[in-house]
């Protein structure tokens, strides 16, 4: 499903589920996946591209990802990327349908200036497995750090973070 459409098609997700309609957590996926799995940890990138956030620029870093707490001025609130994940959850065909099993994650983190509500920078990362939504969080964090002590740009944190957030800290030389 395009990411565009996602939000429409969450915004109807939830309304069959507050119905009844969907079946419960534990239950085969009621719609066929759009997206795919064979990636993980990894999201699809038809999916889930990558976007950023205009305001966020190597010139304003020192006003915005590089001041402490900058990140929860642009979070968005559960009540908008709930319905994304829900959605989402079904687009990857996760077997798992369990909301708790999962973190709506920014491909481009916040902290380094990823769209906050794009739906085409959100996807519902698992946190099992052996790279997780939590390894994840320490590779943003030490990025975001490098690049606001200058010792990498704020694009080449984004592209490598985008690319293959695995790779990331080794792409970059962080480590």
């Amino acid at each position: 499903m395009r990411p565009l459409t996602r939000i429409a098609a969450s915004t109807c997700a939830l309304t069959l589920a507050a119905a009844g309609l969907i079946i419960g957590a534990g239950s085969a996926p009621a719609f066929a996946a759009t997206c795919s799995q064979s990636r993980l940890p990894l999201p699809d990138a038809s999916c889930t591209p990558g976007a950023y956030n205009p305001d966020v620029t190597q010139s304003t870093i020192g006003s915005t990802i590089c001041v402490s707490g900058w990140t929860a001025t642009v979070r968005p609130p559960t009540s908008y990327t709930n319905p994304l994940k829900a959605q989402g959850i079904i687009d990857y065909g996760y077997a798992d349908t369990a909301m708790s099993s999962y973190e709506e994650d920014h491909l481009v983190p916040l902290e380094l200036g990823g769209a906050p509500r794009d739906p085409g920078n959100l996807w519902p990362e698992p946190y099992a497995g052996t790279k997780t939504a939590t390894t994840k969080d320490g590779v943003e964090t030490k990025l975001k750090n490098a690049v606001c002590k200058g010792t990498i740009t704020l694009s080449a944190a984004r592209s490598a973070i985008r690319n293959n957030w695995t790779t990331a800290l080794s792409v970059t030389g962080i480590g």
